[in-house]
This record gives structure tokens, C-alpha cells and sequence, in this order.
């Protein structure tokens, strides 16, 4: 795990409509956010990038932080659960909203769920977690701000449009996973049908790549990496995302962001070793507790209120 004793460490597993899942760390404390890859494949990525470890997956894994219901990014929440738990026969936390709950299939539910909400801050291991709301075909879609050690790290996927909460937390990043779905000619012209097109296109489907550049332009001085995700395999081509990210941070004088295409094959990995200053959460922040409890427990602030 050589990898993470670099600094932060972000790793996009693997990200488009056949499956998303990003590892984020710091050598000590690490979560997944999303699980739509197999568990196989999870495993398989994470030694590919180095992050190797003692771990079932090899580097720690403290909790699961899922953004909403939609298979592509929970399908493997089941498997996932048990195979963390398969040495210490502990169940790791995976967090959703009450709303993403009500909806994941109950054949893929973890055991030990734990409530994540928009705007409210919380801690894993040394890792502050801060979920942020988004605009999406889902009950209660949430993005996820993880600070780690000082730097800051966004993971915002699946919106249909910005917001001013989007706006500010994209401003405070180091680095930025951000959704540069689709192309709006190719998706117009393409072969699918106009409903899923009005769907995709809508303020509650996916961001095309002129909606991600101009929340690109809101970039703050922080950001280092910037990462285009969730690119359509039909409607979008790494090029024309990278054309549009980069005009973007051009147009505002950003000519030092490294700016990296997620995979839906191959992990994608950004390493942060820059010395940052901390930014606050814009939320109270839960006291710390212990990241793992037996399945019994069902929650770490007390009785499960989905028991």
C-alpha cells in the first residue's frame, strides 16, 4: 500500500453507465463511494492501482458512501457487504439517505445501513465525509465532499443540473470527480429514444459536457486533478469532454489542473501530495465513532431506524 503513504489517494475504479465505483484514502482510513462493479472487479482494480493491503480488498475499507439506488452504482452492495465482513465477521457502514433506501433492490441490502443526509457532515476513521444534494431522477440523491488529511476531494456524479451547492463545494476542491455525461449533438442525433433523450437531457438526468464546463469554470484556487466521469459510451468521446474541460479552466486562467478521463474498464488514480489548509465543513460534523460493528448492532448512533 506504498501508493497511499504519498498523501490522499483517489482512485476511479470504474465509471460509466456499465458500472461506477471510486476508492478514496489515505493509507489508514478509506471508503468506497458507489458500488456498481462487481466485487471481483472492485478487488481486481484496487490491486492494479496498488492498493494493497491486510484488508479483504486490500486497503482499508471503512464504509461504503452510496450516492443513490440506481444499479450502476449499488448492485454489488450485497456482495460487497459480506466479503468485507468475511475476517472479522464485522459489518462495515454503508451509508445512503433514507430516500436511496427506501429503493435499493432488498437483494442487494447490506446489513449494517447507517443514515447519510445532505448537509450533514460526518466522520469515518480520520476521513471527514460531507454529503451534498443533487438533482437526479431519484428519491434523494446526495453527492459526497471528502476531506483527508487537509485535502479536499468531491465525488459529484449523476445530476441533471447545477446548483448553488454544487457550485460553492466544486470551489473548495482539490480534487474533483465531476460528471461530463454526454455531448449534446451526439445525444440529440444519436439512436435513443426521445424519451430517454428527454430524460438524459433534463434538469433531473445527467450533465452534458457544456453544463460540467461551466461548473469547471467555478474551479478555486485549491484544485489540482480534476477527473471527467460517467462519460456516455454512445452519446460522448474522452476527446470532446477533454476539449470541453480544458477550455474551460482555460478561460480562467487554470492551465496547471491535470485534468483525467475515468474508465469504464481500468482504474484511474490521482495521488494529491500537495500541502493544503483544511476547509471547514459546511455542516455540523457527527462525533467520531467506531467505523465497524457487528451486524447485530445495526447502526452506530444507535438503534436502526429502518430495523
Amino acid at each position: 500500500m506504498h501508493l497511499l503513504h504519498r498523501g490522499a489517494i483517489v482512485v476511479v475504479l470504474g465509471s460509466g453507465s456499465k458500472g461506477n465505483c471510486t476508492y478514496v484514502g489515505d493509507g489508514k482510513s478509506g471508503v468506497l463511494i458507489d458500488c456498481g462493479l462487481s466485487t471481483r472487479q472492485i478487488a481486481d482494480r484496487m490491486t492494479l492501482a496498488g492498493l494493497t493491503g491486510d484488508g479483504p480488498l486490500g486497503a482499508p475499507i471503512d464504509a461504503v458512501l452510496i450516492t443513490h439506488e440506481h444499479s450502476d452504482h449499488v448492485s454489488a452492495a450485497g456482495v460487497l457487504d459480506r466479503r468485507l465482513a468475511a475476517e472479522d465477521a464485522l459489518a462495515v457502514p454503508f451509508y445512503m439517505t433514507e430516500g436511496t433506501r427506501r429503493r435499493v433492490n432488498s437483494k442487494v441490502m447490506p446489513r449494517n445501513v447507517q443514515r447519510s443526509r445532505a448537509d450533514h457532515a460526518f466522520r469515518v476513521g480520520g476521513l471527514l465525509i460531507e454529503p451534498i444534494s443533487v438533482s437526479h431522477d431519484t428519491p434523494e440523491p446526495v453527492a459526497y465532499l471528502i476531506d483527508v488529511r487537509g485535502t479536499r476531494v468531491g465525488v459529484i456524479t449523476d445530476l441533471g443540473k447545477s446548483t448553488p451547492g454544487v457550485e460553492r463545494a466544486f470551489a473548495s476542491l482539490d480534487v474533483a470527480v465531476l460528471e461530463y455525461n454526454h455531448d449534446l449533438t451526439m445525444l440529440r442525433d444519436g439512436p435513443y429514444p426521445p424519451e430517454l433523450k428527454r430524460r438524459i437531457e433534463g434538469p433531473w438526468g445527467h450533465l452534458s459536457n457544456d453544463q460540467a464546463a461551466e461548473i469547471t469554470t467555478r474551479a478555486g484556487s485549491r484544485l489540482s486533478h480534476l477527473v471527467l466521469a460517467h462519460l456516455s459510451e454512445e452519446n460522448n468521446t474522452p476527446a470532446r469532454a477533454e476539449r470541453a474541460a480544458s477550455a474551460a479552466l482555460h478561460s480562467i486562467g487554470r492551465r496547471d489542473v491535470t485534468v483525467l478521463v475515468g474508465s469504464p474498464t481500468e482504474p484511474v488514480q490521482v495521488v494529491a501530495t500537495r500541502p493544503t489548509a483544511p476547509v471547514r465543513p459546511t455542516a455540523p460534523v457527527r462525533p467520531a465513532r467506531s467505523s465497524h460493528v457487528p451486524p447485530e448492532q445495526g447502526s452506530l448512533f444507535g438503534p436502526s431506524p429502518w430495523a
